[in-house]
């Protein structure tokens, strides 16, 4: 699995659409190949789709300060994302994604910035992120 690193990267994989939500998160995803397209082709019918080579799975998480306010969580969320996403990277398409936080976690329930149940409560939410967008095409 390959990570997305620079802003057009993200901006391409965000403007593929949404194919799962949970509460906190949504999942984007940018196909990179179509089903009658070879590799040669599709990088040719569309400049965005020349930013992600190899072909592969791509993953990138948005974490805004928004919605996490202190780095430690942020980073702890972000290390759940990539965590979870390995498990799933064999079921997922070739595409880019982008595993973004649009909603924050309440501070009155989790207290401490990287506390288990905070991990847990992520690690649950990506875990059906990752099912729903799985099942679909």
């Amino acid at each position: 699995m390959q990570r997305l690193k620079t802003r057009p990267q993200f901006q391409a994989a965000l403007s593929g659409g949404t194919v799962s939500r949970t509460p906190h998160f949504a999942l984007h995803r940018l196909n990179l190949l179509d089903s009658s397209d070879s590799v040669a082709t599709g990088l040719a019918r569309d400049p965005s789709l020349s930013l992600f080579h190899p072909p592969t799975v791509w993953l990138g998480a948005l974490v805004p300060k928004r919605w996490a306010r202190r780095a430690v969580t942020r980073n702890t969320i972000k290390r759940q994302i990539y965590t979870v996403s390995a498990q799933f990277e064999v079921q997922l398409p070739c595409a880019a994604h982008v595993v973004r936080l649009r909603s924050g976690f309440d501070r009155q329930q989790f207290i401490s910035a990287t506390s288990t149940l905070l991990k847990q409560a992520v690690r649950l939410e990506l875990v059906q992120l990752f099912e729903r967008a799985t099942l679909k095409p």
